[in-house]
């Protein structure tokens, strides 16, 4: 086994976990990064390009840039932390200009536009920023569960090293999980890394989840490819499959109605609203949007193209670890959260698009999690790598009965519940409850007997964090009995003032929810 010791151990390479190893370090802290993939190439960020929630410090700019949300997302977020936020992602975003040297497109006047990054490009920069700070980076080291001390602070964490075949170990002073959000395996680009393993180690801990009911993001993608850039389809008309307009169906409003439709027929697009200046502007901001479409003969701005619609779980809803303080940390002492898997209620409410907001809430959440991980740390005097500590993983790693393999039939059983859309995005009670049922006895068959070796662990862990994430997911779904957000219930459309609160979930054999009784402190 490969042993280490830390201040910091940071879980997951995405921007969220990147920005929190170099504030950590920047803290002075000894950190340890530690990806399930390569940092720099792995997840939903590095596969794509990305707007980001970039406001000019002008008054009248930022309270409309708080305002143009806010009814999205239910008037579920919080104004003190929309504007720390739009704060912290303005000054983040000025260090990639002047640290990173980020070539920012510029202007007619030769001004940097600072509203969007090429996500290839942006986390090249950013893995070479990470080793620059000095921290010990684990490529292809997925972590499987945490380490807790006697008191049960969390003191790290354990994980398997792939390209060795071999077990890790980090015992630190604080951890840091940006382990990114739950796409359920559906193959959404960049999301296959994104299983929800983050929020599977945070409850084993006692950490709680909040906003799970808004976990049903789906985006619209080419049939013929699984890249799921949705911004562009603003300016795109929908068709039936005789090539009448389908009425009512859109990108932000309307997604709904293509599910609806795909369930008998197939939905056409062209992006055929945009102007030529538009269009020019699209193919350099976003390149590989265009190229399966390139590759295939198609011009999406003039042919029609059949699209579907790809699950993307919390990767783009807002469900995801509780945060309990300003500093992203967690109920549990020694644990933060940050990026998709820790909630993005407090700065997007229910509702939230590719990049945007997302962008904005990995880099500023990435920041005040390195940094309160520092500070945690610091206050232990040393004591990091000196405490006796004990494993927390149960499910797939430590099962309650025989031990047996088996995790692509629990992987599948839960997609057969997660990704149809009658299920999950048309949601009804009278269909989310069976569902459930389902995910329950899942949980308890894999509880009772999965567990797998080597490298098998990762995907085993996995296996048991899709199971969990679903099981939250649709017991806040039932339990929120009202449409909000991206929340919408068929058999209760409405929305219910005496429900305007966010819905607090929790617990693993048995899965609990409670209305949240305080607000965070921002």
């Amino acid at each position: 086994m490969t042993d280490l010791t830390a201040d910091v151990l940071v879980a997951g390479g995405g921007p969220a976990g990147a920005w929190a190893a170099i504030k950590a370090a920047e803290a002075g802290a000894d950190v340890v990064l530690a990806d399930k993939g390569y940092l720099g190439t792995s997840g939903a960020t590095a596969s794509a390009g990305t707007g980001v929630w970039y406001v000019e410090p002008d008054p009248e700019a930022r309270e409309a840039a708080m305002v143009s949300r806010e009814g999205l997302g239910g008037y579920l977020a919080d104004r003190g932390w929309m504007a720390r936020v739009l704060d912290q992602t303005y000054a983040n975003m000025n260090e990639l200009a002047e640290i990173s040297r980020y070539p920012f497109p510029v202007d007619e006047n030769g001004r940097q536009i600072r509203r969007g990054l090429q996500g290839p490009e942006y986390m090249r920069r950013m893995r070479v920023r990470v080793r620059r700070s000095g921290v010990r980076v684990l490529d292809h080291s997925p972590v499987t569960e945490l380490l807790a001390d006697e008191a049960g602070a969390v003191a790290g964490a354990a994980g398997y090293r792939l390209r060795d075949d071999r077990p890790f170990q980090v015992r630190s002073g604080a951890v840091v999980l940006a382990t990114g959000g739950c796409a359920f395996l559906s193959k959404a680009l960049g999301c296959d890394v994104n299983t929800g393993d983050g929020a599977l180690f945070a409850a084993e801990a006692g950490a709680e989840l909040s906003g799970m009911e808004f976990s049903n993001a789906y985006a619209i993608a080419p049939a013929f490819t699984s890249v799921t850039k949705t911004a562009f389809y603003s300016f795109a008309t929908f068709y039936h499959a005789d090539g009448t307009v389908l009425e009512g169906a859109g990108s932000q409003r309307g997604r709904s109605v293509i599910a609806r439709t795909l369930l008998s027929e197939p939905v056409l697009c062209r992006i055929d609203r945009a102007t030529p200046d538009q269009q020019r502007a699209m193919r350099l901001a976003q390149a590989n949007f265009f190229l399966p479409f390139d590759r295939q003969g198609i011009d999406p701005f003039t042919d029609l193209f059949p699209v579907t619609l790809l699950a993307e779980g919390t990767v783009r809803g807002t469900g995801g670890i509780r945060i309990t303080g300003a500093d992203c940390s967690t109920s549990v002492a020694g644990l933060y959260a940050a990026g998709d898997a820790a909630t993005r209620e407090l700065v997007c409410g229910g509702f939230t698009g590719g990049g945007s907001h997302n962008a904005a809430w990995a880099m500023s959440s990435g920041t005040w999690a390195g940094q309160g991980a520092a500070r945690h740390a610091a206050g232990l005097g040393g004591r990091a790598g000196t405490r006796t500590v004990h494993a927390l993983g149960e499910a797939g790693v430590r099962p309650s009965g025989g031990a047996s393999g088996g995790h692509a039939g629990y992987v599948a059983a839960v997609q057969g519940e997660v990704l149809p859309y009658e299920k999950n995005l048309l949601r009804h009670g009278d269909r989310i409850a069976p569902a459930l049922d389902v995910l329950d006895r899942t949980w308890r068959e894999l509880r009772g007997t999965l567990r797998e070796e080597g490298g098998g662990i990762v995907r085993a862990r996995s296996a048991a964090a899709m199971t969990a994430h679903a099981r939250w997911m649709y017991r806040a779904a039932l339990a929120r009995t009202e449409t909000r957000g991206m929340h919408k219930r068929q058999d209760l459309p409405g929305q219910d003032p005496a429900q305007h609160h966010r819905l607090v979930t929790g617990g693993l054999d048995e899965v609990w929810t409670r209305p949240e009784s305080a607000a965070v402190a921002s």
